[in-house]
């Protein structure tokens, strides 16, 4: 398999058409691999929610497109309700990376266990990697309202 412009055009447009305004290709060549390594086609107004990778970190390498990576930390506010204190949970923007090729910012590695999301700007495929796919690796989204 050949990773080449065409390639990424057609995973852009299958990303277009499809109702997330995404689509991902695996790139693990059995199921033997427990990683995750794959190609994300991203379109502008995708969402992904803010989540995180407890057990490892995630390196992102922008193809082509421009897009930003946006970490977050978590807030934790214990308010005093009757006899139980309950907790509030937050999130705040602390760090955003533009990804950018024709720019030459190509990518990042997220660490492990940070809370973080995509903001995409116009038509983007990353490579994506970590120890574990996801799902299999503790990966959690937020709880926001």
């Amino acid at each position: 398999m050949k990773i080449n412009k065409e390639f990424l055009e057609s995973l852009l447009s299958q990303a277009k058409d499809n109702s997330r305004l995404r689509q991902n290709y695996d790139l693990r060549t059995c199921e033997e691999d427990k990683s995750q390594r794959m190609l994300n086609a991203l379109m502008p107004g995708t969402e992904v929610a803010i989540h995180r990778h407890p057990d490892s970190s995630e390196s992102v390498i922008c193809l082509c497109g421009r897009m930003d990576v946006v970490i977050y930390e978590e807030v934790v506010a214990y308010i005093q309700n009757g006899e139980e204190p309950t907790s509030q949970v937050s999130y705040n923007e602390i760090d955003r990376v533009l990804l950018c090729p024709a720019e030459g910012i190509f990518g990042c590695s997220i660490p492990k266990g940070a809370w973080h999301t995509v903001e995409v700007f116009e038509p983007t495929v990353i490579f994506e990697a970590k120890n574990k796919a996801y799902g299999e690796d503790g990966s959690e989204v937020a709880n926001v309202d």
